[in-house]
């Protein structure tokens, strides 16, 4: 809350020269500045999203870290506004090669409303990511974004279960451990205590 405070207090900065700030294009920089300011001032939530697609990765990086933070308890009106921008965060997601964008992007696009195909297009790209051994946080990130993705579409869940389960015995710790904790969790859902 005290960084919503500071923002309000100080002279207004543009959001994109705020994200601009930071020693590297991987640290937070401003970030969770920026999340607060949107969180108390709504109407600036076009300006954060149009920097998801900024020239420098910096500043792409940290609106997305403010973005995942600004739509993490799915308040209706910033899902609204996340939804506006829906086709164009589907193709950032397919065109993301950045890894602290494509983190974010797990967690932030489960959250929008989408249809089955959409579904289809999300989780694919997320399975993709698997793949690239450049980052674990990334993979991390996309194991659960898909286990998001079940709660709109629970067709997906046979075979995020197996992709959970795999990785598991053999992900990173961290994706161990996400696994297991995303395990238990379908496991407390759906009552049984083996799925």
């Amino acid at each position: 809350m005290n960084a919503a405070k500071n923002c309000l207090m100080t002279k207004p900065a543009s959001i994109r020269s705020m994200l601009h700030q930071g020693p590297g294009r991987i640290s937070v920089g401003r970030a969770e500045e920026v999340a607060a300011l949107v969180l108390a001032q709504p109407k600036s939530f076009s300006a954060l999203m149009e920097c998801l697609w900024d020239e420098d990765p910096g500043v792409v990086n940290r609106a997305a870290h403010a973005l995942e933070r600004v739509t993490r308890d799915c308040q209706p009106g910033f899902i609204r506004q996340l939804n506006s921008w829906k086709t164009a965060l589907l193709g950032l997601l397919l065109e993301a090669k950045e890894n602290k964008l494509r983190w974010h992007l797990a967690l932030i696009v489960p959250r929008l409303t989408l249809t089955r195909p959409e579904i289809a297009r999300a989780a694919a790209a997320l399975q993709s990511w698997l793949q690239d051994e450049s980052s674990s946080i990334a993979k991390t990130m996309s194991l659960q974004g898909l286990a998001d993705l079940t709660g709109q579409d629970p067709s997906l869940l046979p075979q995020v279960l197996d992709l959970l389960r795999v990785h598991s015995r053999s992900g990173t710790a961290a994706m161990r451990a996400r696994c297991r904790i995303l395990l238990q969790g379908f496991e407390k859902r759906s009552g049984t205590e083996q799925l």
